[in-house]
């Protein structure tokens, strides 16, 4: 108890703990209620797709306080990572957050050398070997560059899922999963990569060049018709009894549930559905649910299916969320 005591004066007096109130008298003096003081430090992040950047800043709490969406089409010119940094300084703009502010964590679809700075590949943003030294100087702070997939995974709280899969059904299908709290990234940093396991040999072609890839059944491009309308418009469809895209939905969950079950068996783990699919999955659970036990006769129950903690922002979070982790390890 003196450790404690100590440990809890120590950050109460480096104010990364607050007192948050009391606790009723049980016949002696109120125990204090002591917890985590939010606005401590903040972390901002970035999600960079082709179209888009995402920002989001984000507290000690987890807690998104401010967040934006700005349609900047990709480009490897030099000029694209001087305007991400200007958005971004007019992002912080009046903030008093950003006195406190540890860095900024970007994420980006496709493989990245860490070490190195540099996008090994990008289908998304179509560069290969593309460095990213001058985002991070055009940016002026602490920069962390992780993979889109891998920041949603870092989004979820470790102390509840430290063995998990994370599955990101974005427009493509990433993949992430940790073991022990911590991401495994495999000997290339391509593990994770589910979306180009083979579901259906000889199916569909898929983007990469093979055929019958578990993105090309289970991105969310197959409801949304490769963008050609919005996903809200595809629900929308499925609520109102619409029968085609009905039809389209049951085989996307058939799909889905093949490719679960699947991880499943290889990895036994909790998998959580992420990405802008997993977001509006929540209401379909049971359905799916059904589907994977039909594929899994070894388990009578899909309590290992989860549905993610942020609906649309994960990987920018998850960027962000590098930095707390960081810097608590410094304390």
């Amino acid at each position: 108890m003196p450790t404690v005591l100590a440990n809890v004066n120590d950050l109460l007096e480096k104010m990364v703990l607050e007192e948050t109130g009391e606790y009723a008298s049980t016949g002696g003096r109120k125990a204090k209620s002591i917890g985590i003081n939010k606005s401590y430090c903040h972390a901002m992040g970035i999600l960079i797709t082709a179209n888009h950047i995402e920002m989001v800043l984000v507290n000690l709490g987890d807690e998104i306080i401010k967040k934006d969406r700005i349609r900047l089409k990709f480009t490897a010119e030099l000029s694209y990572c001087t305007e991400v940094a200007q958005k971004v300084k007019t992002f912080l703009e009046g903030e008093l957050a950003k006195d406190t502010l540890l860095g900024i964590g970007v994420a980006i679809p496709g493989i990245i050398d860490q070490k190195e700075r540099i996008v090994l590949k990008s289908h998304a943003l179509g560069i290969e070997n593309y460095s990213l030294r001058f985002l991070e100087q055009a940016l002026e702070i602490p920069v962390y560059f992780e993979n889109d997939a891998n920041a949603a995974m870092l989004a979820e709280k470790k102390q509840k899922y430290p063995n998990a899969i994370y599955l990101s059904l974005n427009h493509t299908l990433g993949g992430a999963f940790c073991i022990d709290g911590k991401l495994f990234r495999g000997q290339n940093q391509k593990a994770g990569e589910f979306g180009h396991m083979i579901l259906v040999p000889g199916g569909r072609k898929c983007y990469c060049g093979k055929s019958g890839c578990a993105d090309a059944y289970c991105a969310a491009s197959v409801l949304t018709q490769d963008n050609r309308q919005s996903l809200d418009a595809f629900m929308e469809k499925i609520e109102s009894g619409d029968e085609k895209n009905l039809q389209t939905w049951n085989e996307y969950l058939d799909h889905l549930a093949v490719l679960i079950s699947n991880l499943r068996m290889a990895y036994d783990m909790d998998i959580i559905l992420g990405g802008d699919v997993g977001g509006v999955l929540s209401d379909y659970m049971i359905p799916l649910g059904e589907k994977v036990m039909a594929y899994n006769g070894f388990e009578h129950d899909v309590s290992y299916l989860k549905n993610c903690s942020y609906k649309k922002e994960a990987s920018a979070v998850g960027a962000a969320k590098y930095f707390f982790t960081k810097h608590m390890a410094e304390l």
